[in-house]
């Protein structure tokens, strides 16, 4: 009798004489960049620097694509978009100390997103670990502390033969659900040493399944079966689990109306009849969800911004599916399911029986025609103006990524992603400098469909470098800048607490003059040829660069009382 465990993947006679005959001239390097083939990675992202030159040495040797950028966390976002757009783990090679501390933010970002991104650094030489002060350039008393509170899992190398399984394993943490950042360093001297071990073949790292517990399972769809107003918040989980297409059809089957949270965005069909849209952050919605009766959480922990604030006090039943065990019921008491949204998503629609409300249609018109009367009322139509230009020039299959910006505030209420997994945002950390690089970072993952990059003027100058990244691999991003002078959401909320801003303002520089000085196009718009301006650069191959030179106010907040 044969188990499973009992099999042995026995080695091609080609892998055995690869073994037994390995070239010369490898190095520690050449490991990584095998072992990163073997699992199927095609494209890497870096900045190298003295420790890590070993890797990259070995980048020549191998079929990997290189894409450098010229900052460490701006490769951190390139990795970060390549991850949810492809769902593989995208490498990101990095040096030691200040290169790999610059990548925080942008880890910070994958981790608030579940964007599965492979960091893998160099270290000091294997005789500076250890915490002891040996006075190499880039050393810390403990380098791997700095990542242990922001990534999924941390992988310490020391010597040659840990390199393939160190990768795997981190390649599996990334993963596995819920998706994340992980790190592996690797010492300078394990990098640059001669190898014999044999050329790594394969990878054997298989993403653990996170399935619902059935019992729990079994009580959300009676609850839902016996629900009078159920409703539905899908968050960034349903997008990242490939689980949209369930989720429509448990909303139809118990017609329950559904609203995205920011990362969540186009998780659910825009335009049915049972959609929400995105406007969590507005009072009449918030109402609404809690006034359901049994109130179904999928891929949300219900953080600020998804429970508008806080303020959000649910009097019915909550059912929460999440993947990271720590959201789970760490904001309201609930039915907690640990799952990924898909698994759950799926053992629902086995047990849930089909539930009929001809008022639900009816009860959605009446929220988004509140909603809209609410933002009509504020007198916005430049705002609303310049969001549907973008939506008009924008392919109805093309990613966009937005900045920390006023625009990028509007759109995660109002704008209409067109299908998951198509707007991308750095509202998981709230760093700045996001976009761009993390467009560029689509573009490599998929070139054959434009990206849009939407910044502020003041976010713009955190990646402004990157405009020679994008023009040295040719990548298919249009940039948009919408320059207000400033970083302008500050502005509002100083002037709205303190009744004027201080630090806010910024000198800037001439965008598309500078956009040209790095051989990229560049184009200044107003927001009456902002459509017709930004759909021809998005048409056109390479990148661009748009400027609008507008001031946009936020819509009213409903969270102040």
């Amino acid at each position: 009798m044969t188990h499973d465990h009992d099999l042995v993947l026995r080695p091609t006679p080609a892998q055995t004489e690869a073994a037994l005959n390995p070239p010369p001239g490898r190095n520690g390097g050449d490991l990584v960049v095998e072992t990163l083939a073997g699992l199927g990675a095609t494209t890497v992202f870096g900045l190298p620097g003295q420790h890590a030159l070993g890797m990259f040495d070995a980048l020549r040797r191998s079929d990997l694509r290189y894409i450098g950028l010229r900052v460490e966390n701006n490769a951190g976002f390139a990795a970060d978009a390549y991850g949810r757009i492809t769902g593989e783990a995208a490498p990101l090679l990095l040096s030691t100390g200040p290169g790999a501390l610059t990548s925080l933010a942008a880890l910070q970002e994958a981790a608030a997103a579940s964007a599965p991104v492979l960091a893998i650094s160099s270290q000091v030489p294997t005789a500076g670990l250890g915490g002891g002060r040996h006075g190499y350039l880039h050393e810390l008393p403990d380098q791997a502390a700095s990542f242990r509170g922001v990534v999924k899992s941390v992988h310490t190398v020391r010597t040659q033969s840990q390199i393939p399984s160190a990768i795997e394993a981190a390649w599996t943490s990334a993963l596995s659900a819920p998706h994340g950042p992980v790190w592996v360093e690797i010492p300078q001297d394990v990098l640059l040493a001669e190898t014999a071990i044999p050329v790594v073949t394969g990878g054997d790292a298989f993403p653990e399944e996170l399935p619902p517990r059935p019992e729990l399972t079994a009580v959300a769809a009676d609850l839902l079966s016996k629900a009078d107003r159920p409703a539905i918040i899908a968050g960034g989980g349903v997008v990242r689990a490939d689980a949209s297409g369930k989720l429509r059809r448990l909303a139809e089957l118990i017609q329950a109306p559904v609203v995205t949270t920011p990362g969540g965005k186009g998780a659910f069909p825009w335009n049915h009849p049972l959609s929400l849209q995105s406007w969590i952050e507005d009072r009449h919605t918030t109402d609404f969800l809690e006034d359901a009766d049994v109130l179904l959480v999928v891929g949300s922990g219900l953080g600020e911004l998804s429970s508008n604030y806080h303020t959000f006090k649910p009097r019915g039943r909550v059912v929460q599916i999440e993947a990271d065990l720590g959201k789970l019921e760490s904001n309201h008491p609930a039915l907690g399911i640990h799952a990924d949204a898909r698994l759950a998503l799926q053992a629902l629609l086995e047990t849930v029986p089909a539930r009929e409300d001809a008022t639900a249609d009816d009860r959605v018109r009446e929220v988004l025609a509140k909603v809209a009367e609410r933002i009509d009322s504020q007198e916005l139509t430049l705002e609303q103006a310049v969001l549907a230009s973008v939506r008009k020039a924008l392919p109805a299959d093309s990613p966009s990524f937005w900045d920390m910006t006023i625009l990028a505030y509007w759109a995660w209420s109002a704008f209409d992603a067109k299908g998951p997994n198509h707007m991308h945002s750095a509202q998981g950390a709230g760093g700045l400098g996001y976009a761009f690089p993390a467009a560029l970072g689509a573009a490599a993952a998929d070139p054959t469909r434009p990206v849009l990059a939407v910044s502020g003027d003041g976010g713009a100058l955190y990646s402004i470098a990157e405009l020679a990244t994008a023009r040295q691999y040719d990548l298919n991003v249009t940039w948009l800048i919408v320059d207000d002078g400033g970083y302008g959401i500050l502005r509002e909320y100083m002037n709205d607490a303190f009744g004027e801003a201080t630090a806010t303002e910024l000198t800037r520089p001439d965008y598309v003059a500078l956009a040209e000085s790095f051989g990229v196009p560049g184009v200044r718009t107003t927001p009456e040829n902002l459509e017709q301006d930004l759909a021809k650069a998005l048409a056109a191959p390479g990148p661009s660069v748009v400027l609008l030179p507008a001031v946009l106010r936020m819509f009213a907040p409903t969270h102040l009382g």
